[in-house]
């Protein structure tokens, strides 16, 4: 088995109580062995010879009422290869705890504090760990999906993954923030084969508010505005009447085919408004007239 030598950076946020979990690694595709979460509920890192078990057992357990201590306690009974095993595991309430086993590949260590475990193996040095807690409580400007990545970039410019560099993951859930309000995994980005993965992990992120960012801003379109949408969607025969800047129902449905066309369909609440930004970009994508 390939040791998942990594960092990762497991957390909650104080002020909505969403989940999150940052990772990186000289590793293929590590967003798909490391973390795990569940709104409500708690996030997990596993690593280092990674048990993938881990991940739904440890939130079976939140969910039951447990805590990371008492996870910690079931999977040193139960995994006989735990003395290999790295992960981190935060409750919803904050609770936390990291365990580096006495098997994991030197430099390996973890912090846990409220809210908060950040852990690594086969890294630089300590470093690497202490970047992650010390940005992570340094960037509070932040929100918390971007505070991770910026905890991680810090990480890895600290030295990282001493074998180098190649994947990086973020996961993020809150209660209803998945997508059209269905589920909780609000943010699920991987990059999985790159030479600079966590800068690229920081672009996709970027990509993601501007496209699935909740409506927040946005404000009356004006009659040249509507005009354009008007003569735009009229030239990509979303729309067949006149170009006049009136308002009406065959407006918005063609509003609603160039958001779609553009991926900016979550950005619209419906009416005469928009985000600026969501209007810049159409703008971007189909010219000024």
């Amino acid at each position: 088995m390939q040791p998942v030598s990594t960092f990762s950076l497991v957390a909650r946020d104080p002020e909505t109580g969403d989940l999150g979990v940052a990772v990186a690694s000289r590793f293929l595709a590590v967003g798909a062995v490391v973390p795990a979460a569940r709104a409500g509920v708690g996030a997990v890192a596993t690593q280092s010879y990674a048990n993938t078990s881990y991940g739904p057992r440890a939130l079976a357990v939140f969910e039951a009422g447990g805590t990371p201590e008492h996870v910690h306690r079931i999977f040193a009974a139960s995994d006989p290869g735990h003395a290999q095993r790295q992960y981190g595991l935060v409750a919803a309430d904050g609770a936390s705890f990291s365990f580096t086993g006495a098997g994991c590949h030197d430099w390996a260590g973890g912090h846990a504090e409220a809210g908060l475990a950040a852990q690594g193996n086969l890294l630089a040095g300590p470093g690497v760990v202490e970047a992650l807690v010390e940005t992570f409580h340094r960037r509070a400007d932040l929100p918390f999906p971007e505070r991770l990545t910026a905890a991680l970039l810090a990480a890895d410019r600290a030295g990282g993954d001493r074998r180098g560099r190649q994947s990086a993951a973020l996961l993020v859930v809150g209660e209803g923030k998945g997508y059209g309000g269905f589920n909780d995994r609000w943010i699920d980005l991987r990059v999985d084969d790159h030479p600079d993965p966590v800068p690229e992990l920081e672009r996709i992120l970027g990509i993601h508010r501007q496209l699935f960012n909740p409506v927040r801003n946005a404000r009356p379109l004006s009659e040249e505005e509507i005009r354009w949408i008007q003569h735009t969607a009229q030239r990509l025969g979303f729309y067949e009447g006149p170009v006049n800047g009136d308002w009406g129902e065959a407006v918005e449905a063609a509003l609603k085919a160039l958001l779609g066309r553009e991926n900016l369909e979550e950005r619209y609440a419906g009416g005469p408004q928009l985000e600026e930004e969501v209007l810049a970009a159409l703008r971007q994508a189909h010219g000024e007239a």
